[in-house]
């Protein structure tokens, strides 16, 4: 398999094995400048330019501005389709190689979710407020996200799907990940958020099969009564929530202000490809868009895009300690008031990423020495 730079990307590590394959898919918008980010902060946690090779998607996709600017519905529709084959088969292509995770900038969400459906995704976010924990796993494979529009005149008609298999492995895997996240077997409550009332009684007798078939208690409740729990109650601590994306997309914010998490603009999150061609190929991304009106100016949070490079580092590169490191590092630059303007600051991006590089103890692109504060962190 070649790189962007036409090298080969197998090929033996200096700290003995294969050497990791990384994939980078970058979108229009601040994509390029956050891409950038990523490589050099994921360059700084693997240190040796041989250890870890990083290959990029040949093709830039579209934001959704970018496809909007200039572009009538027809050709939108045509290039959202072209977005998303593309870059499905660039990831079975990388899978099939052994990639085991690709980070991903910013992208239109229609075809990002074509490809969720095909590949099978979910997201996963763990939430934590003091001793408690909650466990969010986002059904990205099936509802009215993944669907497909058939236009016509003054209309548009979407057409989504929602299947037993599916479900199946959804639930599945968030009770794995439930496991490894709270090895000692203790589950305090597995709850699915979906609007199953709409399905004719489908989907609640799926779920009923699926508690019997792995031994377990799940509830079903419509995302409204979730809410009405969440806001009366709260939710017990090691909470397993598997939700349908209509709902789980726009109550991330409230779960993470309920569980005193960072802000969005600062967080990455997984997505996790089930199909088993893809051999659980992981995909990091930021939690925030695409930032177009941002581009090419500099002041980008890359808070996100850090933390994300700092997981493949620690997950998929060999590099264990490397997100702790960052954080630390990242408590530094916060101390001393570091930030984009969008967190109050006046810095840009280049003035945090150069920070964090320092506070690392990594040398700058000039290889001058930085500030040693966390030298031996990793």
């Amino acid at each position: 398999m070649t790189g962007a730079n036409g090298r080969e990307t197998t090929g033996t590590s200096p700290l003995g094995g294969v050497r990791p394959v990384i994939g980078l898919a970058v979108g229009r918008g601040t994509g390029p400048e956050l891409a950038d980010v990523f490589e050099r902060v994921l360059g700084a946690l693997t240190p040796g330019a041989a250890e870890v090779e990083v290959v990029r998607s040949p093709r830039l996709y579209h934001s959704y501005v970018s496809l909007r600017r200039d572009h009538d519905v027809a050709t939108v529709q045509r290039l959202t389709a072209e977005d998303a084959d593309h870059y499905e088969a660039w990831c079975r292509d990388l899978a099939g190689r052994g990639t085991t995770a690709v980070f991903r900038t910013a992208i239109n969400a229609q075809s990002l979710y074509l490809v969720r459906r095909r590949l099978r995704a979910v997201k996963v976010d763990l939430l934590t407020a003091g001793e408690r924990s909650l466990l969010l796993v986002r059904d990205q494979a099936q509802g009215f996200y993944t669907g497909e529009n058939t236009h016509t005149a003054g209309e548009v008609t979407r057409t989504l799907a929602f299947s037993h298999e599916v479900t199946g492995a959804v639930v599945e895997h968030a009770l794995e990940r439930a496991r490894r996240t709270w090895p000692d077997g203790r589950i305090g409550r597995i709850v699915m958020a979906y609007k199953f009332h709409l399905l004719d009684g489908a989907f609640d007798a799926w779920v009923a099969d699926l508690s019997e078939r792995f031994g377990v208690r799940i509830e079903v409740f419509q995302p409204d009564t979730v809410n009405r729990n969440l806001l009366a109650h709260g939710l017990p601590d090691r909470t397993l929530l598997i939700a349908g994306n209509e709902w789980a997309d726009i109550m991330h914010v409230m779960l993470l202000d309920r569980y005193g998490s960072d802000r969005q603009e600062n967080r990455c999150t997984e997505n996790v490809c089930l199909d088993p061609a893809l051999r659980g190929l992981v995909e990091y991304q930021t939690v925030h868009g695409s930032a177009d009106d941002l581009a090419g100016r500099d002041l980008v949070n890359p808070v996100a895009t850090i933390r994300a490079a700092a997981l493949v580092a620690e997950h998929h590169a060999g590099f264990p300690g490397a997100a702790a490191a960052v954080e630390a590092a990242l408590a530094v630059l916060d101390e001393r008031g570091v930030r984009t303007p969008d967190l109050g600051g006046r810095h840009s991006t280049s003035d945090v990423v150069d920070g964090l590089v320092g506070a690392l103890g990594v040398p700058g692109p000039d290889n001058a020495p930085r500030d040693a504060a966390l030298v031996g962190g990793l």
